[in-house]
This record gives structure tokens, C-alpha cells and sequence, in this order.
């Protein structure tokens, strides 16, 4: 019986595993991922409207980056105390 290897596991537990200390790292994290997918579109064309669903979902790191930017973002407000609204 074969068993079944998963790839991305070592970067997932990597990812899961990372500890956010430093606010400038926070910062640049909430910078840089975006809170919801940039793919996703409505498009509205001679009529028709077509809907482009969200192509993150695909990812299959997508839980853990989504994860990492809640890390950033709680620690940001809770020990940093900022206001985070501008990262949303």
C-alpha cells in the first residue's frame, strides 16, 4: 500500500511555527500579504456579468499565510497597541 507524502507539510509547520516579536516585521507582513484576495473580480461586460471567483483558494499555503497575517496583525494591536484598521 502506498503512502501518501505531503510536500508542502514541512513548509506549512514552518509557517505555523513562525513567532512574530518584532513590530517592523508585523508591519511589513500586514503590508505585504493583502486581507483578501487580490483575483477575485466582478466584471460587467456588453451586458453579461461574470464572476471571477477567488483564485487564492487554490494555494495550497493559503491558510498558513492567511494565519501569519493574523499573527501579525494580533500582535500589532495587542502588544504593540496600534491601531490596525489601516492593515484591513
Amino acid at each position: 500500500m502506498l503512502k501518501y507524502f505531503d510536500l508542502w507539510n514541512p513548509i506549512r509547520q514552518f509557517l505555523d511555527a513562525i513567532e512574530i516579536r518584532n513590530p517592523q516585521l508585523a508591519r511589513l507582513v500586514c503590508r505585504t500579504i493583502p486581507s483578501h484576495c487580490p483575483f477575485e473580480r466582478d466584471i460587467n461586460c456588453l451586458g453579461y456579468h461574470l464572476r471571477i471567483p477567488p483564485l487564492c483558494k487554490l494555494n495550497p499555503l493559503y491558510e498558513q499565510v492567511a494565519g501569519l497575517r493574523f499573527k501579525c496583525l494580533s500582535f500589532l494591536a495587542d502588544q504593540c497597541g496600534e491601531d490596525v484598521t489601516q492593515y484591513c
